[in-house]
């Protein structure tokens, strides 16, 4: 993520990558379905339509938020943009791309069933407490960039009436060893406060009274459950440099760019100190005009990413089955009547 940050991983992307070439010429797919990552996943589109292949490319790159020339790559090498995101559909249709918004696969998980008590008692935490969630995100580098500061705000939110405890979950992805550096960094920056590692961030979101979450998936999740939070992020001081120059949307918050609007605060590179986090998320803990006008307007995210606003076709009623459903038609090897029995679950 960023620029300086991805430099030591080269040699292995690239490795990679090089396997993933001689790996089509070999077997030829009929189809292709590329996910995201759009710095190699565009460069694999390219060899896909020098062999024939028909490519479907299902999550957008934010090429509406900077790079808008490599629009061009989507028209020569995409045949069809299935996105996540209500707005991306437009921009791409502007822009000569077959592009159908196909709904959010989050927004069409139910709410955690799990109980304020049975959180309390898995994770070792007082449920008569007022607990913060705190997200670094999901990398190893955001973790260190970003739970010190978090924890420092923690500290500064202790000082206030009333207990609190404060919950970081941990991606899935990290390793045992990774996972030993984030009990490190709570270690010495959050001495004495109450800190529970746990493994599920929606379950976290569903029972925090509120939440410091860095800039990602993570924020769409906090929207889509309702719950109150500050969005924080912090880059190289190059990375941010550049990007200041050539990123052309008015918000970084997923939810912001959503709503069109400035709906939860933005604590961006130098903004994102300890004091700025306490400042914006102490008007979120008590019942208020602030509290309740945020989770408000949260409750109308879920409803702009809802499958319900998709153009739902063949009877599929899940974002996943209609990618499934445009890549069999693609392949144009059933008839429309077998593809809706294919995707039934």
């Amino acid at each position: 993520m960023g620029l300086t940050e991805v430099v030591r991983h080269l040699p292995r992307i690239y490795g990679e990558f090089r396997k993933l070439k001689k790996a089509i010429r070999a077997r030829r797919p009929q189809v292709a379905v590329l996910i995201d990552f759009p710095e190699i996943h565009f460069r694999l589109a390219r060899e896909f339509h020098r062999l024939g292949v028909p490519v479907i490319f299902f999550v957008s790159p934010q090429l509406w938020a900077w790079k808008k020339h490599r629009i061009k790559l989507v028209q020569k090498f995409v045949s069809k943009m299935l996105v996540i995101f209500p707005f991306e559909e437009a921009f791409y249709r502007e822009n000569g791309v077959q592009a159908e918004f196909v709904g959010h696969p989050l927004a069409e998980l139910p709410l955690p069933s799990i109980s304020r008590q049975q959180f309390a008692m898995d994770n070792h935490l007082d449920p008569a407490s007022t607990w913060i969630g705190l997200l670094p995100g999901s990398r190893p580098k955001e973790i260190r960039d970003h739970l010190p500061t978090m924890l420092d705000a923690a500290r500064i939110l202790t000082q206030r009436p009333g207990e609190s405890e404060f919950i970081v979950p941990l991606a899935p992805t990290l390793s045992a060893q990774q996972r030993a550096e984030v009990l490190k960094i709570v270690r010495e920056f959050g001495h004495g406060l109450t800190v529970r590692l746990v493994d599920d961030a929606r379950d976290a979101l569903f029972h925090a009274r509120a939440s410091v979450v860095a800039s990602g998936t993570a924020t769409v999740e906090a929207a889509l459950i309702g719950n109150p939070f500050v969005v924080v992020y912090r880059v190289s001081a190059l990375t941010y440099a550049i990007a200041r120059r050539v990123v052309k949307v008015p918000h970084v918050a997923m939810a912001n760019l959503i709503a069109g609007k400035r709906l939860v605060p933005e604590l961006i590179q130098n903004d994102f100190t300890a004091s700025n986090i306490v400042e914006q998320i102490q008007l979120l803990l008590p019942d208020g005009a602030a509290r309740e006008s945020m989770m408000k307007e949260l409750g109308t995210i879920r409803g702009r990413l809802s499958l319900s606003h998709a153009q739902v076709r063949n009877g599929t009623q899940a974002a996943i089955d209609r990618v499934a459903a445009v890549t069999l038609e693609e392949l144009g090897s059933v008839s429309p009547s077998a593809v809706e029995l294919a995707v039934q679950p």
